[in-house]
């Protein structure tokens, strides 16, 4: 019998989780995303970007799900494109976009399942994998309800517990606390901040608060292109009196969209 060495059994490392230099996606005829460069590694990453800024179409590019048009993309250091096998990439990826297809009739517990199962996760692990990221939604009361039956509020939980069932080591999470009330946000980002001390975890959205509070990287983009990256403070250092905006993280984000409109710092 062969003796397995320290390196075969040690994991996998990579110098970032997500690499992209020069990337170009396009949504239909549109470029949405226009020469990004981008490198994001284990934490929280909150991406945000006014309507149409290409947050959404990022988010499927680095979901394998549309290729890239033209660049650099590099997952988990896998090189995306071309004619790349993408399966084992996908298996370290969870992923719950705006809006996603489930069959009405299965039970939440079905409804995630099937989602382990088609990320080819082993039969023996699933039962379990599938309790405790039920559980770490808190919808552990709803694990035997039908999906037809359960609220905005829980369909989106359900959604989030399907895209960590395997404990992916990116998560990629499009406006995931639409439909969630206060105390279901609070949870979340606590969530957030465990899965992103092992993850490299994405997070899209429009509220400049739950980034603060949840993420230790904010990410700026608008038209397709980074506009800032940095911690919250330093996106709160950005902003004036002047700018719009209730927090400085707000008039920070304000500010920096005001500077590249204007073609500063381009």
């Amino acid at each position: 019998m062969r003796t397995v060495s320290a390196a075969e059994t040690a994991p996998t490392t990579y110098p970032w989780a997500v690499d992209a230099e020069g990337l170009t996606v396009r949504a239909g005829r549109h470029l949405a995303v226009d020469g990004l460069d981008l490198t994001l590694g284990t934490g929280v990453h909150g991406l945000l970007g006014p309507n149409g800024a290409g947050k959404t179409t990022l988010m499927r590019a680095l979901a394998t799900v549309v290729k890239p048009a033209g660049g650099r993309l590099t997952l988990l250091g896998e090189p995306v494109g071309g004619r790349a096998d993408l399966r084992r990439v996908r298996r370290g990826i969870g992923y719950l976009p705006k809006q996603f297809g489930f069959y009405p009739r299965f039970t939440v517990r079905e409804f995630v399942e099937y989602l382990a199962w088609l990320k080819e996760m082993p039969k023996a692990e699933v039962p379990g994998a599938t309790q405790r990221a039920i559980d770490r939604v808190g919808l552990t009361a709803k694990a035997d309800a039908r999906m037809k039956t359960l609220s905005g509020g829980m369909l989106r939980r359900a959604g989030i517990a399907q895209a960590i069932v395997n404990d992916p080591a990116v998560l990629l999470l499009d406006e995931p606390t639409v439909g969630l009330d206060p105390e279901q946000r609070l949870d979340f980002r606590e969530l957030l901040r465990d899965v992103g001390v092992d993850s490299c975890v994405v997070v899209s959205t429009h509220l400049v608060e739950d980034v603060v509070a949840a993420c230790s990287d904010v990410v700026l983009i608008n038209e397709g292109r980074l506009v800032h990256q940095g911690t919250p403070n330093d996106l709160a250092a950005q902003g004036g009196d002047g700018d719009a905006g209730d927090s400085p993280a707000e008039r920070g984000y304000s500010a920096l969209l005001r500077k590249h409109r204007a073609g500063e710092g381009r």
